[in-house]
């Protein structure tokens, strides 16, 4: 089963969530794969795969890589390269796919950033027919930021299977606190877990048994996400 991994905008945890559903997925028998279509910004052998490679030992895949720290489709530019296209992208992504397995697919930023002109992560999502988990901040703003995310990929015809808070602080400030309370109501999806600050510097082992309890709410079977 594929799922995407998207997020309400850039340095909230986003990597470190898809790194949890992994392990999550992982602990509960299935082989799981973690793919990155597209990678901005680090140097070979650095950047989100490797990060969720380190917490988890699954396996890992890419398919493209730009050295700026910029938007991939500007990224391309820069670099002087063809863009990718979204048949390249799609066809990839659904040749991971297999009955046995989870495929985690992380997006680059938020989800309507261009991985090319003219496609987004939402239309990648849309073309293979996968429901998307959004990975949320949790201090000011963020309700407006996991509402507009929400009503967007519903706009786009995407299934959202839920929220999961990043980078949630030891000691969460009223408005991070209130945010967690209310998420659920405005969205309309369900908040799934929360992964603490510092989650990203763990060892497997920790980060496993970590894993198991900050998303002890999420179903076991992906298959049950898909209404």
């Amino acid at each position: 089963m594929i799922i995407f991994v998207t997020g309400t905008g850039t340095d909230i945890g986003k990597t470190v969530v898809t790194a949890a559903l992994a392990s999550h997925y992982r602990s509960h028998g299935y082989d799981v794969v973690v793919a990155k279509p597209v990678q901005t910004g680090e140097p070979t052998g650095h950047g989100d795969i490797f990060t969720v490679k380190a917490l988890t030992d699954v396996d890992v895949a890419e398919y493209v890589r730009y050295p700026e720290p910029l938007a991939p489709n500007l990224a391309a530019r820069r670099a002087s390269v063809v863009q990718v296209e979204r048949g390249e992208l799609v066809d990839w992504v659904q040749q991971l796919d297999d009955p046995e397995r989870v495929v985690l697919v992380e997006g680059a930023g938020g989800l309507l950033v261009r991985l090319a002109d003219d496609f987004t992560l939402a239309n990648i999502a849309a073309d293979v027919g996968a429901p998307i988990i959004v990975v949320t901040s949790l201090g000011l703003g963020s309700l407006n930021w996991a509402e507009l995310t929400v009503r967007e990929a519903q706009r786009c015809g995407l299934q959202v299977a839920g929220l999961i808070g990043g980078s949630m602080p030891a000691n969460p400030d009223l408005a991070t606190q209130l945010n967690i309370e209310e998420l659920e109501k405005v969205t309309g999806v369900r908040l799934w877990g929360c992964i603490p600050q510092g989650a990203g510097a763990m060892d497997v082992k920790a980060f496993s048994e970590g894993s198991r309890n900050w998303l002890r709410d999420l179903p076991s079977d992906p298959s049950s996400l898909v209404s």
